[in-house]
């Protein structure tokens, strides 16, 4: 969740139990879920060598190795790094496929192509732009291999807030297409245009794949707890909206993926 690169970004351990109970409801399930099937698909059955940059808790890297990938978890809070840590060493059968270590996503101490799959989930939302971020992590994915980002999608600033009732708030933000807005851990979030991500994508020698939007029709709901039932129902709504325009556009978040090209 959480490697960014500067005194300007959050220490995501001083709110890491309001982020556990986020990661736990319904609407922190379809962010993991819907990004976790989208990623897998795109892995394929293959043992692949995955990086989850900004790994937070642990909960990508948990799903990626219960997958049967080898992963390498890095985070830059020591509270986050320790709170993984705890969760991949009560899952015994996973752990050895797992690495995980503290780091930056600037520097990033790994060789140019060294993964399958190279993942980073909430993070450059918080960072001061996408341009940098995406190129370090670029350069890591091997031919074949993807790139997975998530992020705020800029596309739909106010619409969470109109549907909360917030109308000043959202009226402000879509008058002015501002890109940053206070999220619910009460921390600024910049947003990105999928165009530019898939721009950015390019510029890195990477494929843009089409883009999903997660969290189209619950983003409002902080207080959704739902049934079992009502989750699955909600879930495979939401997955089919994901990737369909108009629809895609008004999700909360932006998840861009992009793969590099195999050459012969």
């Amino acid at each position: 969740m959480t490697a960014a690169s500067s005194s300007t970004s959050p220490d995501f351990a001083t709110v890491g139990s309001g982020y556990a109970a986020y990661s736990g409801g319904g609407r922190g399930r379809l962010r993991h879920d819907i990004t976790a099937r989208r990623v897998l698909a795109e892995i394929g059955e293959r043992p692949a060598r995955v990086l989850d940059v900004g790994c937070g808790d642990g909960e990508m890297v948990l799903r990626l190795a219960a997958a049967g990938h080898h992963v390498s978890g890095v985070e830059k809070s020591p509270g986050m790094l320790e709170a993984a840590a705890k969760r991949v060493a009560a899952v015994p059968e996973i752990a050895e496929r797992v690495t995980l270590s503290e780091g930056d996503i600037y520097t990033l101490p790994f060789d140019d192509a060294a993964f399958d799959a190279v993942v980073c989930h909430g993070v450059v939302m918080y960072l001061p732009d996408s341009v940098a971020p995406i190129a370090h992590l670029a350069r890591l994915v091997a031919d074949g291999g993807i790139l997975s980002v998530l992020t705020k999608n800029r596309l739909a600033v106010g619409v969470r807030e109109a549907l909360s009732g917030d109308y000043a708030s959202a009226r402000a933000q879509i008058e002015s297409g501002q890109a940053a807005s206070v999220g619910n851990l009460g921390i600024t979030t910049r947003g990105d245009i999928p165009d530019h991500l898939d721009d950015l994508a390019r510029a890195n020698g990477l494929a843009p794949l089409p883009w999903q939007g997660v969290r189209i029709f619950h983003d409002h709901r902080t207080d959704w707890t739902p049934t079992e039932d009502e989750y699955q129902a909600a879930l495979e709504t939401e997955w089919v909206a994901s990737s369909r325009s108009p629809y895609r556009e008004l999700g909360r978040l932006v998840h861009a993926v992009a793969r590099r090209e195999a050459t012969a």
